[in-house]
């Protein structure tokens, strides 16, 4: 089945949020979406499940049933240099960060293949969620970006906060620091949290493209309106959003997005 994957240029760029959004415009639009994100690390889960609260989230937006395959691994931090994990729900153990990458190397990598492949064989559109950046050049074993888009074969679309400065150089950086390979499948940015006059940005745009041959297929307004956080750096917005909440803000990103360019992507 199709699938769409977002990614950023690093963490706390709007990934949830876009995909929280994206889910529900496609549901609208009477699709069986489903949203997926490999790994997390969060310190706040779902109620009842130990996967994170914001993939929970996602598939309110959805409107599909919650289940560990949604987010098959989740990492909860434990202490500075180690965490819980999670494997579709049930506890692998404590787990230091090389020890980990040997887990995802292994297991990590088969749990979510395969939890990847019953979404897709279950739903119309699978839309996934990568983790803080794709040009994490440092990490030894990235099985939450591009290698779960090469996996599903996805087109990708990479969000950059401008609110905190310097959105342009992350996402000519963020290109410039993949694989060819991977920089193929970027079919477009998002710019996220913009305060002011969009048309402002119009000869950072073209720039962007012309250095990238990317284009921007939409600038989203900063919003007030709360999701639970997509990483675990982001301690201070944990407000359970509410129907209202999700409405609100799938009806913003749809006003200020190319949904077209989201639906060829998907159909490609």
């Amino acid at each position: 089945m199709p699938c769409i994957m977002i990614q950023g240029t690093m963490s706390g760029a709007g990934k949830s949020t876009l995909v929280t959004a994206l889910c529900r415009i496609l549901s609208d639009m009477k699709y069986d979406v489903v949203p997926f994100k490999s790994q997390n690390m969060s310190s706040f889960t779902h109620d009842k499940l130990k996967i994170s609260r914001a993939q929970a989230t996602q598939a309110q937006a959805a409107r599909c049933e919650v289940t560990p395959e949604i987010n098959p691994i989740l990492l909860v931090p434990y202490n500075e240099t180690s965490s819980e994990v999670f494997e579709m729900g049930r506890s692998r153990g404590t787990m230091d960060t090389w020890t980990y990458y040997k887990y995802a190397e292994n297991e990590g990598i088969r749990a979510a293949a395969t939890a990847l492949s019953n979404l897709r064989q279950n739903h119309d559109v699978v839309i996934l969620e990568g983790a803080g950046s794709p040009a994490e050049i440092n990490i030894p074993f990235d099985m939450a970006n591009m290698m779960m888009a090469k996996m599903a074969d996805a087109s990708v679309i990479i969000t950059a906060d401008i609110e905190r400065g310097g959105c342009f150089a992350q996402m000519v950086g963020t290109i410039s620091l993949l694989p060819r390979e991977h920089s193929q499948r970027v079919e477009g940015f998002v710019i996220n949290k913009f305060r002011g006059d969009a048309s402002i940005l119009y000869t950072g745009i073209q720039h962007v493209r012309r250095v990238t041959n990317i284009d921007t297929i939409g600038v989203i307004p900063y919003t007030d309106v709360q999701l639970p956080p997509e990483d675990s750096l982001d301690y201070h917005n944990t407000t359970i959003p509410t129907e209202q909440a999700i409405a609100s803000i799938s009806d913003i990103v749809k006003e200020n997005i190319n949904v077209q360019h989201i639906l060829d992507c998907i159909s490609s």
